[in-house]
């Protein structure tokens, strides 16, 4: 790999070879006309080498990908990088002060905005900044999500349709980030993980589990995975740590209860279950056993609800499944 001689560059923001910048790049005005600034971070290795593009907080109320980068960042310096890292480690600013998942100035889902209107809504402008600004420059992209504050496992998706022509390298790129689980399905529109491969740009939505804050295990795996990728790639020396086995699911089959009352789970997050084999069992606010739930499908016991109680004709949990089943 020979010397890197090319800058890096977003907004005002810039780094030379073997340069770290970090600051604010402007992407709109508050109500009184005080600028917004999202926190971006250049690394510009000594070395030549592709470029990663990693972005958190595209809900407001996902914040374990803001310590995967933040510790990411900390161990990945210009000396030891082969290329070039540009991390937006808040890309929804408004929802992030709000402590929500969508932006309070629009009501949009930043993850369904990509890529972008220029003179579009709050929302829609930032996507298209950073889409046109710093994910165009990328070779691979990341952006890091989890189940809002909902139990959900730790796992990652690839989000374009199997005939897309990037299918395979989304795919490869979801199983170097090594995390175990992978959901395999196309996504809805406006997602980077959709669009950016649409431009040629290989991406992945890690979804780092859910939880309200920081889980710890989450942010452990996300830095692993990113890690792993960056070992894959190339951009540094190392050994990824990805499992000889990882579970690809194509669908979510909803696991639904009869009865309103009260859950009693006999599984846990990540179990393999079976069809007919017993999940949970629901209690009606006396204490009494209503129904024995079963499982609909062969999978993966994939996530569930916050609260521990279901109104009749409501969702228990998902299960993630290898085929496409007719439901």
């Amino acid at each position: 790999m020979g010397h890197n001689q090319k800058s890096i560059t977003v907004g005002e923001l810039q780094a030379l070879p073997g340069e770290r910048t970090e600051g604010k790049i402007p992407v709109g005005e508050m109500q009184d006309g005080t600028s917004i600034g999202l926190p971006a971070v250049l690394i510009n290795g000594v070395a030549d080498g592709k470029t990663i593009y990693l972005q958190a907080v595209s809900d407001g109320d996902e914040l374990n990908g803001i310590a995967v980068i933040h510790e990411v960042l900390r161990r990945v310096s210009p000396d030891i990088l082969r290329g070039k890292v540009i991390a937006i480690p808040i890309v929804n600013f408004h929802a992030f002060h709000a402590k929500q998942a969508y932006s309070p100035v629009d009501n949009l889902k930043m993850n369904r905005c990509f890529p972008g209107k220029a003179n579009g809504t709050s929302s829609e402008r930032i996507a298209h900044y950073l889409f046109n600004n710093a994910v165009k420059q990328a070779d691979v992209c990341i952006d890091l999500h989890q189940s809002g504050v909902k139990p959900m496992i730790d796992e990652v998706r690839v989000r374009v349709s199997h005939d897309h022509p990037l299918h395979e390298a989304c795919l490869k790129l979801a199983r170097a980030f090594g995390i175990g689980y992978i959901l395999d399905q196309k996504g809805p529109k406006g997602q980077l993980a959709q669009v950016a491969p649409d431009i040629g740009i290989p991406t992945i939505d890690p979804e780092l589990g859910g939880c309200h804050g920081w889980n710890h295990l989450s942010i452990s795996k996300g830095i692993r995975g990113i890690l792993n990728i960056l070992k894959t790639y190339d951009f540094i020396d190392g050994e990824p740590e990805i499992p000889s086995e990882q579970f690809v699911a194509h669908q979510f089959v909803p696991v639904v209860s009869n009865h309103g009352g009260f859950v009693r789970y006999q599984v846990t997050l990540t179990d393999y279950i079976e069809t007919g084999q017993p999940i949970a069992e629901i209690h009606d606010v006396f204490g009494n056993l209503r129904e024995v739930i079963h499982s609909p499908a062969d999978g993966v016991f994939w996530s569930q609800p916050i609260y521990p109680m279901v109104a009749s004709g409501g969702s228990i949990g998902k299960i993630g499944v290898e085929a496409v089943l007719d439901i």
